[in-house]
């Protein structure tokens, strides 16, 4: 049996709510109001995330400070073996 839902939607950061008819499995329903409930997350929200990771785009996703970016390639830690440094460190420390 199929269920209509109706979900929020946000557009552009302004929230705009539309109604949007779902049909989708009664049980999926079930399952998602449940995981909803225990993560203390409404059903509208969860979906809304879930399609706001969809539509995404790519550099959005995964934007690099300019500071963080500026350190990248700073430390070489494949010359070190940061390990055994380490271990040498302790041993000294406590012998």
């Amino acid at each position: 049996m199929l269920r209509k839902y109706f979900v929020n939607l946000h557009v552009n950061n302004c929230i705009m709510n539309t109604k949007l008819t779902l049909n989708i499995d009664q049980t999926v329903i079930e399952d998602a109001k449940f995981y909803a409930k225990n993560n203390r997350v409404s059903l509208s929200k969860l979906i809304e995330n879930y399609l706001l990771s969809l539509t995404q785009k790519e550099d959005e996703k995964c934007k690099i400070s300019p500071l963080v970016e500026s350190l990248t390639g700073v430390i070489n830690l494949d010359k070190n073996d940061y390990k055994k440094e380490y271990s040498d460190y302790l041993s000294k420390k406590y012998s």
